[in-house]
């Protein structure tokens, strides 16, 4: 049985916390999508081909560019002693014609019982040095996540100069068949005042049809590239507010770690 994509016109909103403020609010589009199921997609949209948009494998789940998919997902998984999911669904932004910059994906994994509910989520995150790093998150007893649990993890993985990378997150999901919202906070140890990061995406769940990809590309033209774009100049806007600059540091031996 194929399985449709649902397109998730999206708002992603950072804040940060502490000594030197910043913030910003921008629109962004993510699809959702069944990584396991054969797909019914329209057109413009492939999986693991060239297409106006594309989500590839090889581009998640694993090392960059040689990425396994679910497959990864399960190995994961197996290795940190869970139970295997009944469905694991893939959130993430997709390559637009053929260019691919994407600061966070994340595998959402669902439980064998008939509510099907998610259990897992590992977030999949990646730096503009071409690093990847990935969390783990769940309950110890595996019970399903709802929409005010919060899960944390300890920060490992370098992603900001103008953020160190000691502290810890907490992540809080709640997807709905009418909508996504993920929240992160970051939490900065050692800065008079505070410091850290509120990060979120959230946005409806719909499904991706040519026209909507098609107006996507009108009202937020180039996908990744413009991403990466406003990366840059809210880095610009940092230093040019004399916000703490760090160089970067290797990302640790472990590929994920667990919350």
């Amino acid at each position: 049985m194929t399985q449709t994509v649902d397109h998730i016109a999206a708002h992603t909103f950072h804040g940060r916390k502490g000594a030197v403020s910043n913030g910003f609010r921008y629109s962004v589009d993510y699809v959702l999508l069944d990584a396991e199921a054969e797909l019914d997609t329209p057109p413009l949209f492939s999986r693991n081909r060239a297409n106006v948009a594309s989500v590839r494998d090889q581009d998640h789940g694993g090392e960059i560019g040689q990425g396994q998919g679910a497959e990864w997902v399960r190995k994961v998984l197996s290795a940190h002693q869970l139970s295997q999911p009944a469905r694991i669904m893939l959130l993430t932004q997709p390559r637009i014609l053929g260019h691919l910059f994407n600061p966070g994906s994340f595998w959402l994994c669902f439980s064998y019982d008939e509510a099907q509910e998610m259990v897992a989520v590992i977030a999949e995150v990646n730096n503009t040095c071409g690093d990847r790093h990935s969390y783990l998150c769940h309950h110890p007893d595996q019970r399903p996540i709802g929409p005010s649990d919060r899960l944390a993890a300890t920060k490992v993985f370098y992603v900001s100069p103008f953020q160190p990378v000691e502290g810890g997150y907490t992540f809080r999901f709640d997807i709905t068949s009418q909508r996504i919202g993920v929240w992160i906070d970051y939490a900065q140890q050692g800065e008079a005042g505070g410091g850290g990061l509120i990060a979120t995406l959230t946005g409806p769940r719909a499904p991706l049809t040519t026209g909507s990809l098609l107006w996507s590309l009108l009202r937020r033209p180039f996908g990744s590239r413009r991403v990466f774009a406003l990366i840059v100049w809210q880095a610009l806007k940092l230093w040019w507010k004399r916000a703490p600059f760090r160089r970067r540091v290797l990302p640790p031996a472990h590929e994920v770690s667990r919350g």
